[in-house]
């Protein structure tokens, strides 16, 4: 089971806010939560709790680099760019799946 939907993360100061791609499939007796925007994932028993999880991982995420001074640097190398109070990511001109042979082994 794989799907994909959008949510939105706040800063916990409630200043800034991010949109990140979340996926959630399963793996094996556990579920993985993942944003492809930051390469963050977690994992729980439910896709609730991997959702949950995930989203503190990514909150934890932000709060660190912003802490550093490194987190303007890090969204914008991750495709997003600031408006206001808000970070949005470039639109996306094209998206398809490409077939590629893989060599024998």
């Amino acid at each position: 089971m794989k799907f994909m939907a959008t949510t939105t993360l706040a800063a916990r100061n409630g200043n800034r806010e991010i949109s990140l791609t979340l996926q959630v499939w399963k793996e094996g007796a556990s579920h993985v939560a993942y944003t492809p925007e930051l390469d963050i994932s977690s994992c729980g028993k439910t896709a609730s709790q991997a959702k949950a999880r995930l989203r503190e991982a990514v909150s934890l995420f932000i709060e660190a680099a912003a802490d550093m001074g490194t987190l303007e640097e890090i969204l914008a190398e991750a495709g997003f760019e600031k408006h206001g109070k808000t970070y949005r990511r470039h639109p996306i001109l094209l998206r398809e799946k490409i077939r590629l042979a893989l060599p024998s082994v």
